[in-house]
């Protein structure tokens, strides 16, 4: 056989990850980003450097791969579906649209008789000034935004008044919910009823950026079944194939709420690096170019922190660590604040 050639569209930290286990794998990734400075070309075998929508850039990453698959979810559906008529692209583009919506998203998951929080679509302001029973509550765009951005925390209805928001756009209006903690389900799903599910991670956020993620999460056993339960369901319904993260919320009464569906290998699963015999990353490379699939066996309980903005520099500058500690600088040119610049893993 041939040697596999995958294409990674987006090249951010997931496809430098992504990239380096096609890599122990024997499979040779092209990464094709619209950012020059793309950290994954340090990483995968060959780097397109293009727009989204440039057609003729598309079709030389299309002629040079067997399979495509994608870092992020905000790559215009159109462009994935038109990859997807010449070569596979996994997960289906229909995932991708579907969940590149938050109304239709939180609408999809609902028909699941899965728990959200509640929520409603704002197209005006003045929308806004009779949902006093949704407060508090976080208006967020309904497409595009993440780690925070287009989010805006609303306590009153007075609070819309001081936000300069661009109601052009579409919008939804979660309520919160008593929080207690936050977990994501990391599950890999090779084909019908055929997965392998990560135990669940518990998750805690700083200014809605992931700081830290542990495994164990400190949860009840109806609420780790539960959220496996719903990940599979969702899994299911899609008919996905890869890597997928559902984001869960536990409020003070001990319900869960699933938060968001990201369709892709996620910040959160880091940790299945080292705690696992097989990793996130390595499991969604099987998964989407029909490779075997492998018992997942924990090695070790682990914790992770995201290295954020000028926290990488000091390991930059003194990479001291424990022989259980594991560092991963993404090797990100510009170091920016509120951006993800690497992370350490300890296994505990």
């Amino acid at each position: 056989m041939s040697e596999l050639k995958l294409g990674i569209i987006g090249g951010g930290q997931l496809g430098s990850m992504l990239s380096t286990a096609a890599k122990n794998l024997n499979i040779k990734s092209v990464v094709y980003s619209d950012d020059k400075d793309a950290p994954a070309q340090k990483f995968c075998d060959e780097f397109i450097f293009s727009d989204y929508n440039n057609k003729e850039k598309i079709l030389e990453l299309v002629n040079k791969v067997d399979v495509i698959t994608y870092e992020f979810e905000n790559i215009p559906f159109e462009t994935l579906n038109e990859i997807n008529k010449l070569k596979p692209v996994l997960p289906k583009p229909s995932v991708n649209r579907l969940i590149q919506h938050r109304l239709a998203e939180k609408d999809f998951i609902n028909k699941l008789n899965i728990r959200t929080t509640r929520y409603v679509s704002i197209e005006k302001k003045s929308d806004i000034e009779t949902l006093e029973d949704f407060l508090p509550g976080i208006l967020k765009t309904t497409t595009m935004g993440y780690d925070g951005k287009g989010q805006y925390p609303l306590k009153k209805i007075e609070d819309i008044k001081s936000l300069n928001i661009d109601f052009s756009r579409g919008y939804i209006l979660e309520k919160l919910v008593k929080l207690k903690k936050e977990i994501s389900v990391i599950i890999t799903r090779f084909g019908n009823h055929s997965y392998e599910i990560y135990e669940p991670i518990e998750n805690t956020h700083q200014e809605q950026i992931l700081k830290l993620s542990k495994i164990p999460a400190d949860i009840n056993k109806k609420i780790l079944e539960q959220s496996i339960d719903w990940a599979k369901s969702i899994a299911e319904e899609l008919k996905y194939i890869g890597t997928l993260c559902v984001e869960f919320f536990i409020d003070r009464n001990e319900n869960l709420y699933v938060n968001e569906i990201a369709p892709r290998v996620h910040n959160s699963g880091h940790l299945t690096i080292n705690a696992y015999n097989i990793s996130q990353f390595e499991n969604h490379i099987r998964a989407v170019c029909n490779l075997e699939k492998i018992p997942l066996k924990k090695i070790s309980n682990a914790k992770m922190i995201n290295l954020i903005g000028k926290e990488i520099i000091q390991y930059r500058e003194n990479p001291k660590l424990n022989e259980n500690e594991f560092l991963f600088d993404y090797q990100k040119t510009e170091v920016k604040e509120k951006r993800k610049m690497g992370h350490i893993t300890t296994l505990i």
